[in-house]
């Protein structure tokens, strides 16, 4: 069910929200969490279908604020969505024109659940040093997405610049996989100590960067980048580990698969695939407190942007 409140206030969304509730039962029980989303006026779209499905694990209330300041007219236009349209939360879309957009803070006050932790979501482009904007300071987890940005790598060096404890990215969550692997590997005989790693991705690719950082900070190793066009694949290509044993490489050769080669072994098949909006919001949503190993990449992750090609 989608209920329309054109021209209206953010109290009389409240309003509504809790005649809903009234009329059909508690829908507010069982939600764990708030979640804001920070988009634009028209790309509400993907990210409420994310987040729906992502609300599955997590139920949750969803608010979409979406904006246009520079309108003439200062108006608020709402949409409330539950049951079906909803996934298993509720969502709040809150479009702001002009003035009314001014205040994004007073618009989503009154529509948080009580007592529930707040997360807000930059989709795209996100501003400078999240934790400090009217939404980031409601939050307790900041989520931005350097990939999604028009000049990444200049987005994750932003994001760094501006990272306080409970900001993260999700450049750094299409990592965990590979960092895992690349954990598993090294867990397997022989024990032999890394020498030197290359990483290379799609230009595109702060999680290229990220993975080169995280490399240099827990191996203590030289790391070099690489950076090209032309894979079947964006995101992260290759990585080589060198050790006097032979080198450790995990090359991606489809959307969905790398080759993990090593020494004396057989090659073999992984299925690896990149993650969608869905799971990566879903898995930043399964931690509330702040991502200490992605703030220490971060500091290191600067001086390896510094040397892409």
């Amino acid at each position: 069910m989608i209920i329309d409140l054109p021209d209206t206030t953010a109290s009389q969304v409240s309003k509504t929200l809790v005649r809903i509730r009234d009329e059909a039962g508690a829908v507010a029980l069982g939600r764990v969490l708030t979640l804001i989303i920070s988009s634009e006026i028209g790309d509400e779209e993907d990210v409420i279908v994310a987040a729906n499905e992502a609300s599955r694990e997590h139920p949750m209330r969803i608010i979409v604020v979406s904006t246009d300041a520079e309108a003439a007219t200062a108006r608020l236009d709402a949409e409330i969505r539950v049951g079906g349209d909803a996934g298993a939360s509720e969502v709040i879309v809150l479009r702001a024109y002009g003035g009314t957009a001014h205040d994004l803070r007073g618009l989503v006050t009154g529509l948080l659940l009580p007592d529930a932790p707040v997360v807000t979501w930059w989709p795209g482009q996100c501003p400078d040093c999240v934790g400090d904007t009217s939404l980031g300071k409601l939050a307790q987890r900041r989520i931005t997405d350097a990939a999604a940005a028009s000049d990444p790598t200049e987005s994750l060096r932003r994001v760094a610049a501006g990272y306080q404890p409970g900001d993260t990215d999700f450049a750094w969550t299409r990592l965990t996989k590979w960092r895992s692997q690349l954990a598993a590997t090294l867990d397997q005989p022989p024990y032999d100590a890394v020498l030197r790693a290359e990483v290379s991705g799609a230009v595109d690719s702060p999680s290229t960067v990220l993975l080169a950082a995280w490399l240099e900070l827990r191996l203590q190793v030289p790391v070099t980048i690489d950076v090209a066009d032309g894979n079947p694949s964006t995101g992260i290509h290759r990585v080589v580990l060198h050790r006097e044993s032979g080198p450790i490489s995990l090359e991606r050769t489809s959307p969905t698969v790398v080759l993990l080669r090593q020494p004396g072994q057989p090659t073999h098949e992984l299925s690896l695939p990149r993650p969608g909006l869905r799971e990566c919001l879903a898995e930043e949503l399964r931690r509330l407190d702040p991502d200490d190993e992605f703030g220490a990449v971060l500091e290191n992750g600067l001086r390896a942007a510094e040397r892409v090609a």
